[in-house]
């Protein structure tokens, strides 16, 4: 009777074992289905609001918009490139403060940082990360702005660089943590400095983790308004000069957007195209870089 009860059992289980693999792949198939429907209805609000923008400022796209100054208001013509040349004069200066405090300060906390002034640092670096941007413009506006006597980009600069030296200093330290220590202990071997270790072998292992960051604080700081409104201001006319009055894009399209005119509607549309494309190809970018840098450490 045992014998043929386990012939019996050894007959079912092949039975069994398809009614469980067909019940898994369809579980499997359904659970794909739900996060693709998920994921559809995530993308929804991003494609209506690009799709919106659109609409409403593609018209506004031409050679003025982007090679003359403002138009009078209710005079038809005119475009923001004091806009354009502010955002990429104050954008420029806070790049090259941001990055290279940034990446000291992750540096020193992957590579050497140890105790309580790490600690510090990480401490304040995440503070930063989640502090309102209109503080960080008015704490810059109170120690800068007040004592150069005037708004500037300059100022405009460094309330950005408060903003992203955070994110790339956090985001830094991560991917060169992600860096495998056998590297390190191969060149360290061989006789080299820790230093030049790092320079030679570290940095540029996680070159493309490091560039992704680093856009990702770029996408950041160039869609803040209120930092530059309380430190840059903003003006009409074109302008190089780092401690006068500078003009930003998002600055252009939150003082066209409160005003009644409707011709400077469409052009403050036209910018929110521009800024829209810029951060969709600084974001999308640097996930691209994120995707090849895990792939390379793998």
């Amino acid at each position: 009777m045992s014998g043929a009860a386990v012939a019996t059992a050894g007959a079912r289980a092949p039975g069994l074992s398809r009614s469980m693999s067909r019940s898994r792949r369809v579980k499997d198939r359904a659970f794909r289905a739900s996060l693709w429907a998920c994921g559809f209805l995530a993308l929804l609000p991003l494609a209506f609001i690009v799709w919106y923008v659109l609409v409403k400022g593609v018209s506004a796209l031409n050679l003025d918009f982007f090679t003359k100054e403002p138009a009078a208001p209710g005079e038809p013509g005119g475009g923001i490139v004091q806009s354009f040349v502010g955002t990429a004069l104050i954008v420029g200066m806070a790049i090259g403060m941001a990055v290279p405090l940034g990446m000291l300060a992750a540096i020193y906390l992957s590579e050497y940082g140890r105790g309580r002034l790490a600690s510090a640092v990480r401490f304040v670096a995440e503070i930063l990360l989640s502090t309102p941007s209109i503080v960080a413009g008015a704490f810059i506006w109170a120690v800068v702005v007040v004592a150069m006597g005037t708004f500037s980009a300059l100022a405009g600069a460094i309330a950005l660089t408060v903003l992203m030296w955070p994110i790339i200093t956090r985001a830094t330290e991560e991917i060169l943590r992600l860096v495998p220590q056998e590297l390190r202990e191969g060149a360290l071997a061989l006789g080299v400095p820790r230093w030049k270790t790092i320079a030679r072998v570290v940095i540029p292992t996680a070159g493309s983790g490091i560039f992704t960051a680093i856009m990702l604080a770029v996408a950041r700081g160039m869609g803040e308004t209120a930092p530059i409104l309380l430190t840059a201001l903003g003006q009409d006319f074109l302008t190089t000069n780092p401690v006068a009055p500078a003009d930003a894009v998002p600055l252009r399209i939150y003082n066209y957007a409160r005003t009644p005119v409707l011709s400077q509607h469409a052009i403050a549309w036209g910018g929110a195209i521009v800024l829209l494309a810029a951060v969709l190809v600084l974001s999308i970018t640097a996930r691209f870089l994120a995707n090849r840098q895990q792939r390379r450490i793998r």
